[in-house]
């Protein structure tokens, strides 16, 4: 049986942008074909929660080959960008300055739950699990369309 979604999005607009690319570069390192967070539309005012954008473009490094015919994005993909949003989460709740890198350290609890193609919008969300100094635990999930595609507990190491 699926989860449920980690917090209410109901209220939030889905269209909105309140960090985009450019913003985003400023905390995470990751660009060209590695930046898998297009923009983060809603942050809470503790920095405990938000929603990340990804729109699967059909021009994407990994379309040809995953799988040809019948494009999926790749889960670690997946992942990927919801440690990316987890990333950015974790360093505005710690007012970290752009010096600040982070390392993925460990996913856990991980399943997928449907697929997701060229032309889907992912939103990602992300709410700390855990947060330390030097240490955060996020869990995250996946929709397209409204549908839970995947959820994974990410944890990261300021380094």
């Amino acid at each position: 049986m699926p989860s449920e979604l980690l917090f209410d999005i109901s209220n939030i607009d889905l269209d909105a942008v309140a960090y985009d690319s450019e913003a985003i570069s400023k905390f995470n390192p990751q660009s060209g074909d590695m930046c898998q967070l297009d923009h983060v539309i809603w942050i809470d005012d503790s920095f405990t929660k938000a929603v990340g954008v990804k729109h699967v473009r059909d021009d994407e490094f990994w379309v040809p080959g995953h799988i040809p015919g019948r494009p999926l994005l790749p889960g670690v993909i997946m992942i990927e960008a919801a440690a990316q949003a987890s990333s950015m989460l974790y360093q505005l709740r710690l007012n970290a300055d752009e010096s600040s890198f982070l390392g993925f350290t460990r996913c856990d609890n991980c399943v997928f739950r449907g697929q997701v193609v060229p032309g889907d919008t992912l939103h990602i969300l992300v709410r700390e699990h855990d947060f330390r100094r030097r240490r955060f635990t996020c869990d995250a999930q996946g929709i397209v369309d409204g549908k839970l595609v995947f959820e994974v507990r990410i944890t990261g190491m300021k380094i």
